[in-house]
């Protein structure tokens, strides 16, 4: 509520860059870092499980994303998905970017894309009808359930 309310200091920086250094940080919800990648967990979700992908390096166009780099997000984005449907038995997913603030991107300067879990019958009609959102399950508690699978990908890739 603070944060809507207008109360809560507006961040500085990249979210993207925040825990730089760090494969996982609760208190920034970074779930997974690489070389090439980020996942962050939407601290502002539409759903439970709304995930953040972007690309290690800033930049806000997607003409500059680079071939190695364009392999490694969309292999997270297929990972993120076989995660979030362990973890939350999703029937379905919004996979997109905003690309300029004009289309949305509440971080525009950093290219990200949004994987957001879906559930047959769910009610994210309420965000439609009136900026009104309903999460079932407080984010650290979604965070402490997705982290361990995401940490895995660390070591399988030989990244500690």
């Amino acid at each position: 509520m603070s944060y809507i309310q207008g109360k809560e200091p507006k961040e500085k920086g990249c979210i993207f860059e925040a825990g730089s250094g760090k494969s996982s940080d609760k208190k920034n919800l970074l779930l997974y870092r690489d070389a090439l990648t980020v996942v962050l967990l939407n601290r502002f979700p539409y759903a439970n499980g709304h995930l953040l992908i972007a690309p290690s390096r800033h930049f806000s166009d997607i003409n500059e994303v680079q071939n190695d780099e364009s392999t490694a997000l969309f292999g997270i984005m297929k990972k993120s998905v076989d995660i979030l449907r362990k973890h939350l038995n999703s029937d379905g997913f919004n996979i997109g970017l905003n690309l300029g603030k004009v289309a949305g991107a509440g971080q525009p300067d950093h290219l990200h894309f949004h994987v957001v879990p879906r559930w047959e019958g769910d009610h994210n009609f309420m965000t439609v009808l009136d900026e009104v959102r309903t999460i079932p399950e407080h984010i650290e508690n979604t965070f402490d359930r997705l982290l361990p699978d995401f940490q895995k990908l660390l070591y399988i890739k030989g990244d500690k």
